[in-house]
């Protein structure tokens, strides 16, 4: 991979689920178990009705929260509370993501669609604190999820950032597209790749990415 395809670039976006962590891990397992559980005692469906709900709206609204603001004037903030207070104690400090992170030139900044509190436990557990810049969560583009381009533009615009100089790391392939649109330079980080025209790369593995750019 050419070093001068991220020449340009001196700010980094980071995804916090199934990026700054693997997805072996399978911490938001619990939290669609929160989200169900949620969802039923809010909207007095059954496990399986709001288990389909659930999915339903990610697949719809970007996120199961949009669903449920859009669709039932749910308050977001009992939700994000809920839904993240979940154990941390699958995640394990990395040392050389941590290293490779730090090695970046540049702003570096984490933007997830949970919450900025949530973000900032699942970093400390990884042994990321100190990393980033910014942490950046659905509360700061006024409760718009990705791959929404409007939640794209607040928080890039509440952080400054140039999107034409900036790269993007994320483990969804839809939330990429926005970026790409603005001008981002984009990574995929999955264990398969999905092979679109809004994906720049691929990794399955972030810190060994990261080590190839520096």
């Amino acid at each position: 991979m050419p070093k001068l395809s991220f020449s340009h670039v001196n700010s980094w976006v980071f995804d916090l689920d199934n990026t700054l962590y693997p997805p072996q891990v399978r911490l938001f397992d619990q939290i669609e178990v929160k989200m169900t559980a949620f969802v039923m005692t809010a909207l007095g469906v059954t496990h399986a009705e709001a288990d389909r709900l659930r999915h339903h709206y990610w697949l719809t609204h970007g996120t199961t929260l949009a669903g449920l603001m859009r669709e039932h004037g749910v308050d977001p903030g009992p939700y994000l509370t809920d839904v993240h207070d979940i154990s941390f104690d699958q995640l394990e400090p990395d040392a050389h993501l941590r290293a490779q992170i730090a090695a970046l030139p540049g702003r570096k900044i984490v933007y997830t669609n949970g919450c900025a509190p949530y973000a900032e436990r699942v970093i400390a557990a990884r042994g990321l604190a100190g990393s980033f810049d910014a942490v950046y969560g659905v509360e700061h583009a006024g409760f718009l999820p990705k791959p929404e381009r409007a939640a794209f533009d607040a928080v890039f615009a509440a952080d400054g950032l140039a999107p034409e100089s900036a790269a993007m790391f994320e483990d969804d392939a839809r939330n990429l597209e926005a970026p790409h649109q603005m001008g981002l330079r984009t990574v995929h980080v999955a264990p398969a790749p999905q092979p679109a025209p809004h994906i720049h790369h691929h990794t399955d593995d972030l810190g060994g990415f990261l080590a190839r750019l520096v």
